[in-house]
């Protein structure tokens, strides 16, 4: 009778452990718990609750079957995000031209004035060719893109879009010990960083909101747009026909955020297995229905809740930047002005990781806000002492290749110009965030860390198969 018994009674026992052996290899006991729950209040739901229009609610199913696919989601998404940077890349040319020539007229009338009063050359260069020039090409840089990018994300979210990303992203960020709602966070990042920092409070978990604080940086913001534009028309999409270059400029550009993505997930994931260990919490999403959005209204809403904002918030940080810039350039110590004695300090290092001093300076001064580090780089290969206007010089790329310029030259900086730190908008708050110098402070060492490492194997790499 003994034996009978104990194997009836190891039945029960053998489901238990067989289901614990299901949740320890892949599914987390509280994900169990909800999906139950969930599961249940959909069989209340379908006995109890009568729709009006099935059909509008049969077609948001079947779209989403599509749309959230393991195997259609990623695909779509990508093409999504891809119309998204062409349409920006596209329509943000015309009018940041036309933006910079107003400025340019009213450069000239301020010049005039400060003519007539006699004003000292310092006094002009100082206010006019450091400030003036510096805020005219935040301006200039980050509207045209800010009024197409803000918008159409918000259209997109505005239809229902967006929180099917974060769906298909939800799992990605779990593997790599992340949040779901990460997803949300790193879209914003493409508009800017800094207002990126501040929508990680839709984070609950304070140390998954801070994997999303630490890795918002590797998805290129506004300001960083004009550097990789730039340098992939210039030289990456160069042997294009001139009719797909757009749409080969758009595709590196594509390129950098995918490589902007992996690195996300690959910090995520490690400082999840290091210096901030956890068990990630569940991402419960209610996906909303479909809804035709409401353009005009949503255009506006986000022109002027974001791209305002945001670019005033970089003006007051950037337009310093100009002024030092000028006086770097302009005060001479040995027959040579502070910013040359700079770059040819740094230039040793930057050769290593296939830049040179001038680049690492223009980054480094760059610091308040990544939309001035073009200006800043051909101010320092011009030796103009002043801020120059890269859209309005078309011998661009011969400067660029009079100064030793390879396509090794533009990829790394690319690279480092997407993966180094953040600007110091996002750095102020970052530390108003989390109120610790020592994350602040990490915030900037690790993107640094990454991007110099991969820029000197990518450059040892190239110059070992002899390939420049």
């Amino acid at each position: 009778m003994a034996e009978p018994l104990a194997t009836n009674a190891s039945d029960p026992l053998d489901t238990l452990l067989s289901k614990a052996r299901t949740l320890a290899d892949g599914e987390t006991v509280r994900d169990g718990i909800v999906s139950d729950i969930y599961r249940t209040t959909r069989d209340i739901c379908a006995e109890s609750v009568h729709y009006e229009d099935k059909k509008k609610l049969q077609s948001t199913y079947q779209l989403d079957k599509v749309v959230t696919s393991p195997i259609w989601g990623f695909p779509i998404m990508l093409a999504i995000l891809g119309a998204v940077f062409w349409i920006t890349i596209a329509g943000a040319n015309v009018p940041s031209q036309m933006i910079f020539r107003f400025f340019a007229i009213v450069e000239g009338y301020i010049t005039a004035g400060f003519q007539a009063l006699h004003a000292p050359d310092w006094l002009h260069g100082v206010l006019v060719l450091g400030f003036f020039r510096g805020t005219s090409w935040v301006v200039s840089v980050m509207l045209p893109p800010m009024a197409i990018f803000f918008p159409v994300f918000a259209l997109l979210e505005n239809f229902g879009y967006l929180p099917r990303v974060a769906f298909n992203m939800d799992r990605l960020f779990k593997k790599s010990g992340g949040h779901g709602k990460q997803a949300l966070t790193m879209s914003m990042g493409f508009g800017c960083n800094a207002a990126a920092i501040l929508s990680t409070r839709i984070i609950e978990s304070p140390r998954e909101r801070m994997l999303a604080i630490l890795t918002n940086n590797f998805v290129p913001c506004n300001g960083r747009w004009p550097t990789l534009i730039l340098l992939s028309s210039l030289f990456m999409a160069a042997g294009v026909a001139s009719g797909l270059q757009t749409l080969a400029t758009a595709s590196v550009v594509m390129g950098m955020v995918m490589i902007g993505i992996v690195v996300t997930l690959t910090v995520s994931w490690v400082l999840s297995k290091t210096a901030l260990r956890g068990v990630p919490t569940h991402y419960t999403l209610e996906l909303p229905p479909y809804r035709r959005p409401q353009i005009w209204k949503t255009i506006l809403l986000s022109s002027k809740e974001k791209s305002l904002n945001v670019l005033m918030r970089a003006i007051i940080v950037a337009a310093p930047a100009g002024v030092i810039t000028w006086i770097l350039g302009n005060v001479f110590v040995g027959g040579d002005s502070i910013l040359n004695h700079m770059a040819a300090f740094f230039d040793p290092f930057a050769h290593a990781i296939g830049l040179d001093g001038f680049i690492i300076m223009a980054f480094i001064l760059g610091l308040p806000a990544n939309e001035v580090v073009l200006p800043i780089l051909l101010m320092g290969y011009m030796s103009s002492g002043a801020m120059v206007d890269a859209d309005g010089l078309d011998n661009i790329k011969e400067i660029f290749l009079q100064h030793g310029w390879t396509w090794l030259t533009a990829l790394n900086m690319m690279l480092f110009s997407l993966l180094h730190y953040p600007c110091g908008t996002t750095l102020y708050n970052i530390y108003k965030e989390t109120k610790s110098t020592k994350w602040t402070i990490l915030s900037a060492v690790i993107p640094l860390g990454i991007a110099i490492a991969v820029t000197f194997v990518t450059a040892q790499l190239v110059r070992a198969f002899g390939w420049v």
